[in-house]
Order: C-alpha cells, then structure tokens, then sequence
C-alpha cells in the first residue's frame, strides 16, 4: 500500500475504500467475507492513517463498513503474526494495540459508524476511536477472548473498565455474550444507537461539524483528555502479552481448535457465535485433536 505525503485523498489501499469530503475523510471498510482484521486491513488503517495525518487539511477520519452483517468481526487467528508485522511498521513494536493506541493519540478525530458486529479486536478498534455511534437494528458487540482462556489483548481491558465501570466490564469480559446497540448504549461502550436510516446523516453532520472548528484546538483537547482517559502504552503492551500466552496456553490451543472445527471465521459459524463459544470444550477429547 501507498499513499502520497499530505494528500489523503491519494491513500490507495485495498480493504478501505476511501474518500475525502473537505476536511474529513471516510474510510469505508471492505474485506469480504466478514471484514476479518488480517494483515492487509491492518496495513491498510497504517496506509491511512499515515497519509491523513501527513494532510493539513484533513481533521477528521470517519470508519463505516460496506458489510452490514459485519463492521470488524475479530481478528484472523491464523495470521497474528502477519498483523503484529504490519502494525509495527507505524508504532514500531508489532502490537494491534499500539497501532489502535495510536489513532487514540493522532490529532486528528476519529469516530466508528458501526453497523452489524463488532467482536475481539473490531470492539478494541471502534473502542480506540474518539467516538462511536451504532445502528440500532444491527449492530452487535462483544468481547470474546474469555472462549479462549484469553484476556482483550489490543486495549480492551483498558478501555472498558474505564467506560463501563468494574462491574459493566466484568459482565461483558467474562460472559463472552453479545451486547446489542441499545444496552451498549446505555452501559457506555458507545456514544449512541441511532436508527439505521438516520446514522449516515447524523454521523456526516457531526463529522464536518467538528472538522469546522479549529484543527489546533482539537489536538489541544484530545491531549487533555488522553491524560485522564487513556491507559499508558505498558498497560497495551502487558494486555497483548497475556491474550498471546493464554491463547497458546493448553486451554486456549484446545477451545481454539474445537471452534475451528464448528465453524469459527466462518461466515455461517461467525453469525451464531456466542452460542457456539457457550458449548466449546478444553477437555481430553479437544486436546488430543
């Protein structure tokens, strides 16, 4: 992927089709079959965000996603360390974590305009963002990384517990369930559900709304509030150390064999797949497959 210094306009990639509108530039996410986040998004958002902060005229970056059923599904277990490569090539370290802390960080605005499911590392991406708004009919979110003996490793943990409050992120975490738009609304994981037919608008309005304002005041703000809000880089670093350790742990090898064989990063196993992660195993039979 390339993209010409201080155009965003000219950020060529292929899983994010992408286009610019004044001062802000949407990023429309398309990675079929269910917008896995694999190496080649993960050096696309780098793409993009390398180009859009190298522009001067670009103040905001609005993320959406061509998939109805699918805003970011999770992240392809078979390539992590194919993604970790490509996220090290903008924060220095192969980590998805410092790359979404990074977005957290960038001067410029970025809100999530999220509609079907948001699991694993799509909840960290969209949790990273500045804001996020979500289609009431559609949109679905979920921590899952518990199925697999594993914490959120891309900033979950951290992002979560200050949103939500201990008992809210405990819930989610633990329970591996779906929230819907209307209950991560009001449990805070998202700024607000919206009908399906009013979140483009909405979304547009307040994105060149802000992109109107001063571009200096907005780094301004955003440093101010990262040093409340944001946990440090260790914390990120110390997260995706112990998603890998309990991923390649006895249980997590097992459960993640198990839910490969029913289907998982499967379109028709990814659309049921908080009952299926409810049923897996990590006994004898699992880890001897």
């Amino acid at each position: 992927m390339t993209a010409a210094a201080g155009d965003s306009s000219q950020c060529v990639t292929r899983t994010l089709d992408v286009r610019v509108d004044g001062s802000v530039v949407f990023a429309e996410i398309c990675a079929p079959p269910m917008n896995l986040l694999g190496p080649e998004l993960v050096r696309d958002l780098v793409s993009l965000i390398r180009a859009a902060e190298a522009d001067d005229s670009a103040r905001v970056l609005v993320f959406s996603s061509a998939d109805p059923d699918y805003f970011i599904s999770h992240v392809d277990v078979t390539k992590v360390a194919q993604y970790r490569a490509e996220a090290a090539e903008l924060v220095g370290e192969p980590s998805i974590g410092l790359l979404f802390r990074r977005l957290s960080e960038s001067r410029l605005v970025s809100i999530a305009q999220i509609q079907g499911r948001v699991r694993g590392a799509g909840s960290e991406f969209v949790l990273a963002c500045d804001m996020r708004f979500a289609a009431r009919e559609s949109a679905l979110f979920c921590q899952l990384e518990q199925a697999f003996a594993t914490i959120p490793g891309a900033g979950g943990v951290q992002h979560l517990t200050r949103l939500l409050g201990r008992g809210r992120a405990l819930e989610v975490m633990l329970s591996a369930q779906d929230c819907d738009a209307d209950v991560a609304e009001r449990y805070g994981w998202i700024n607000r559900a919206l009908p399906a037919a009013e979140l483009p608008g909405f979304v547009t309005a307040l994105a060149h709304r802000i992109a109107g304002f001063p571009a200096a005041a907005h780094a301004v703000l955003k440093d101010r509030v990262n040093e409340i809000t944001l946990a440090p880089a260790e914390a990120f670093r110390r997260d995706s150390d112990l998603f890998a350790e309990g991923l390649s742990s006895p249980e997590g090898s097992s459960r993640m064999r198990a839910a490969m064989r029913r289907g998982f990063q499967t379109p028709d196993g990814e659309m049921d797949l908080p009952r299926m992660l409810g049923t897996l195993s990590d006994g004898p039979d699992e880890r001897l497959s």
